[in-house]
């Protein structure tokens, strides 16, 4: 079974959104599920901070050694920091997608946003779990 943290909110398409200690701005990653189903991570390509994006709209990929995937903004916002650590090394997606595989950390243009993605307890019926 996949880890689903309580605490965060998720994206159909298996992205997860992390509160961080400043107000409006959110870890993003993959959510172990994800990152079970992609095999071993070799690459994984992301934004720049200050780069804007909307809700759903591609921010950068990850390439597995079976397929490479978009990644997909949970939410509206502007990049304010990139896990370079994930660049150098992408297997820590593998080994910690919810602590140090994180990949961006973004502010929220709409706070309400957050309304439309899933909780753990939704998450988990999607996956089948």
């Amino acid at each position: 079974m996949s880890e689903i943290p309580e605490d965060l909110l998720y994206t159909e398409e298996h992205e997860y959104l992390m509160p961080t200690e400043q107000a409006n701005v959110y870890q993003v990653g993959i959510t172990d599920y994800a990152q079970g189903e992609l095999g071993d991570i070799v690459y994984v390509e992301l934004p720049n901070p200050g780069d804007k994006f909307g809700r759903m709209e591609v921010f950068g990929t990850v390439e597995a050694v079976k397929a490479v995937s978009d990644l997909y903004s949970p939410v509206a916002g502007t990049v304010v920091e990139v896990n370079e650590a994930v660049q150098e090394d992408p297997s820590l997606v593998n080994s910690d997608p919810y602590g140090e595989g994180w990949l961006i950390k973004i502010r929220i243009a709409n706070p309400s946003s957050l309304d439309e993605l899933l909780d753990a307890k939704e998450y988990a019926a999607q996956i089948g779990e």
